[in-house]
């Protein structure tokens, strides 16, 4: 496990950080597991979308190296003055991040960088980060995005084999796409001493995942929780030689709500530091989101309005990160009128 040298100093602006109280702990045989090489991977994989909207996989392809390589780049970048850091922020929305998470007011116990995957789409503040780091860090960066997005297609393809969609390529070619809006994001929560009443530190509020897909991995410190069918929070136990896969907003659109975007959040640990990189799978801004007429023939049957990419994420970013976005583009159903019989 790839620790700080030495403690990260977050910025004192902000000074009140939310807290949770510690909930139950999710054993490993409670979490679905999916080995990627197994004939019934597809079979598995769309039952834990539909009951969760969470999963981890194993048997990825990803050589650990390249994981444990990233994750380096990632802790020696979090190791720097704040002073270098901060000349690659504030994020727009790419960029470095500290404490302020998003436009909206919502803070958490974290510092970031997120990083657009598309290299024609680089930004300032992007360039910045990668001033601040040796060429190996762009590099491991590249690599690993370009493996990520290979993760996410082959999950994708698995899933439209599994729901019976004839071109198994329907969801995968969105992340694909030349223009594919994905983007990886590099999350590091550092210690939080255990606030009153022995409740936490929120690292990152609860909220869902705007994308198609989501792929993460963290270092083994614990911190993600996921919220169940029955409301309630469970923490998930780290594995850093896995994957763990969320549903977005988007594939719940697309699949009309057979498959729930997971609500998830991470609390900061009191005793190590947490590392986690999380690649979003996105479709190219001007694609358009909808049931798939391949599983919803009738679109009187649809639960959500058509909309593109674009329109759902700028709707997303002028939102507070637990608001439920997807309300504003759910049909209304239609009224029904009393008889005058």
């Amino acid at each position: 496990m790839v620790v700080l040298s030495q403690p990260a100093t977050l910025d004192n602006h902000i000074s009140v950080i939310p807290t949770y109280k510690p909930v139950p702990v999710l054993t490993s045989q409670t979490i679905p597991v999916v080995d990627l090489t197994d004939p019934e991977a597809k079979t598995r994989i769309v039952k834990a979308c539909e009951e969760f909207g969470f999963f981890k996989v194993v048997n990825h392809g990803v050589q650990s190296e390249l994981m444990s390589r990233l994750e380096q780049e990632a802790v020696d970048f979090f190791s720097l003055p704040q002073s270098l850091k901060n000349q690659a922020g504030p994020p727009e929305p790419y960029g470095y991040g500290n404490k302020r998470i998003g436009p909206n007011g919502d803070v958490g116990w974290i510092e970031y960088i997120l990083l657009n995957a598309n290299p024609q789409l680089s930004s300032p503040k992007t360039s910045a980060v990668f001033r601040q780091s040796p060429q190996i860090f762009r590099e491991a960066v590249e690599e690993y995005m370009k493996e990520l997005r290979e993760v996410s297609c082959k999950v994708l393809e698995m899933v439209a084999e599994g729901l019976g969609i004839e071109a198994r390529d329907t969801l995968s070619k969105m992340v694909r796409d030349e223009k594919s809006d994905s983007c990886l994001r590099l999350n590091h929560y550092p210690t939080a001493e255990e606030e009153a009443e022995k409740n936490v530190k929120v690292g990152f509020g609860e909220h869902t995942d705007p994308q198609i897909i989501s792929v993460l991995r963290s270092n083994n410190t614990a911190g993600l929780q996921i919220c169940v069918k029955d409301g309630s929070w469970v923490a998930v136990p780290p594995d850093h030689s896995s994957f763990f896969i969320n549903v977005g907003d988007a594939l719940q659109v697309m699949t009309n709500g057979r498959f729930k975007s997971v609500k998830h959040r991470v609390l900061a640990d009191t005793r190590r530091s947490r590392i986690s990189m999380i690649y979003f799978g996105g479709p190219p801004l001007s694609e358009k989101i909808a049931p798939l007429p391949s599983l919803v023939p009738k679109q009187d049957d649809w639960l959500y309005k058509e909309f593109t990419w674009s329109q759902y994420k700028s709707s997303a970013y002028k939102s507070k990160l637990g608001d439920y976005r997807l309300g504003f583009f759910e049909k209304q159903p239609l009224p029904t009128h009393k008889s005058l019989i």
